[in-house]
């Protein structure tokens, strides 16, 4: 069976989908699946286990990259189509399949639901629910089960700028795709990471490059932002030891992959954005007070990391009194 899933963004939205999808080759090996994704986001498709072939959408090319997306969706005809970004432009290069079946997201929005014949439902807590959760409905239009199977798997990525000494260490990810979602406590954090020796190495790591002071030690601390490729953030967070991540893609990322991980959180409710399950031990989330991330302690998030890497613990933590 040939199935097409549209969802060419963000990196967090797409590991979900990733996450669906693998559970639904793992319930129904016979299916061929093909993904759109945009061009920064597609090497991660690419490597994941359960993708047959991808399709890249060149956004920032404009209609012009649109058109050529389109050209290629409509090169094979497929059994399924599957929009998982429910948008204007999602919704078109649906419409433009050649496809027997088109299902789209219930909770869509720019009129894409003028491209589907049909709608999965939404779980129990509506358009409330986690992403990861409200993709999973997808899987029953099959009649399969809307579970996770297990981590997620990639084929082997090349990894050749990454320092060994990566490998089991405290991967900090201090950036987010909005400014607002970024806690600004990450150098003294590592500081105090540095002073009590309970990581051994450090790493930091990110899309965009973060300054870090030249006197911290080169034995322990590695800053590799901006300068890793998304592929390698695989291997770099599946061999971690932990990963301390503001709510960004790299932090389901973590979560996929079964890396243990501290989740920062600001505006954004971990209930629905959060590392999938949170009920998961494995899963530390720090929630800032009221007053917002800058109201956040380094002491509110030093505590679960140390707890974690020493072993102990695994409660979900407020930090401050008004949380």
């Amino acid at each position: 069976m040939e199935l097409l899933i549209i969802k060419p963004s963000s990196l967090g939205d797409i590991i979900h989908g990733l996450q669906a999808a693998q559970s639904l080759k793992a319930q129904r090996p016979d299916v061929r699946i093909t993904w759109v994704a945009r061009e920064i986001f597609a090497p991660l498709a690419q490597a994941c286990a359960c993708v047959d072939e991808v399709i890249v959408f060149h956004r920032k090319a404009g209609m012009s990259g649109l058109r050529q997306c389109i050209r290629e969706i409509r090169q094979r005809r497929y059994d399924w189509v599957w929009d998982m970004q429910g948008l204007a432009r999602s919704g078109l290069m649906t419409w433009r399949a050649r496809a027997g079946k088109k299902a789209g997201r219930r909770d869509n929005r720019e009129g894409a639901r003028l491209a589907y014949q049909l709608m999965p439902q939404l779980p129990a807590g509506g358009k409330e629910s986690h992403a990861l959760d409200i993709l999973l409905q997808f899987l029953p239009l099959l009649g399969l089960e809307p579970r996770v199977d297990g981590p997620l798997a990639f084929r082997e990525v090349e990894s050749k700028d990454l320092p060994p000494e990566a490998a089991g260490a405290v991967v900090l990810f201090p950036g987010s795709r909005r400014a607002e979602k970024e806690w600004p406590g990450f150098a003294t954090l590592t500081e105090q990471l540095l002073v009590s020796e309970a990581a051994p190495r450090i790493v930091w790591a990110g899309d965009q490059a973060v300054t870090a002071p030249l006197e911290w030690p080169r034995e322990r601390f590695f800053n590799l932002t901006g300068k890793t490729t998304l592929p390698e953030l695989i291997p770099l967070i599946s061999q971690a030891r932990l990963c301390v991540c503001n709510d960004s893609g790299p932090m389901h990322l973590a979560a996929a992959v079964g890396t243990e991980l501290v989740a920062i959180f600001g505006p954004t409710p971990p209930e629905r954005f959060g590392p999938w399950p949170l009920s998961n031990p494995r899963h530390h989330v720090v929630r800032a007070p009221v007053a917002g991330l800058n109201a956040l302690s380094v002491e509110d998030v030093f505590a679960p990391v140390a707890a974690a890497l020493a072993g102990e613990g695994s409660a979900t933590a407020d930090g401050g009194t008004d949380a």
